[in-house]
């Protein structure tokens, strides 16, 4: 009986391995956000009225483009939101008129407040 019961066990906890494993490999990482949005930071500390540069625009399609389910949204929204707090002087005016410059739709603003359960 004791056998049957570990045996159970051992089966339960290999199918919760499998079925955990793609969804935790699907977020995007922090590191995968930063190096995306490098680019940008130098222009969202200004007042930059010109072109977005193309780095920070390849990096925003990039990153997009990887955040197709909400687990990598939300797990992008976090980062995101860690990183603008952790840069001093962001201009957030200019850090919310990136994706519109770069011809990407996001669907929330960045800002050191905004709540990412929501996507």
């Amino acid at each position: 009986m004791a056998r049957s019961v570990s045996l159970k066990l051992a089966c339960v906890v290999v199918l919760c391995l499998l079925v955990g494993a793609p969804l935790a490999q699907g977020a995007i990482s922090c590191d995968q956000v930063k190096s995306s949005l490098l680019p940008c930071v130098g222009y969202v500390r200004g007042n930059n009225a010109g072109h977005a540069p193309v780095d920070c625009c390849k990096g925003i399609r990039s990153l997009n483009s990887a955040a197709r389910i909400r687990l990598d949204r939300q797990a992008a929204c976090k980062c995101i939101k860690s990183l603008a707090a952790d840069i001093s002087d962001i201009n957030y005016s200019v850090a919310a008129g990136l994706p519109g410059q770069c011809n990407v739709h996001i669907p929330y603003k960045i800002s050191p407040t905004i709540n990412c359960k929501r996507f």
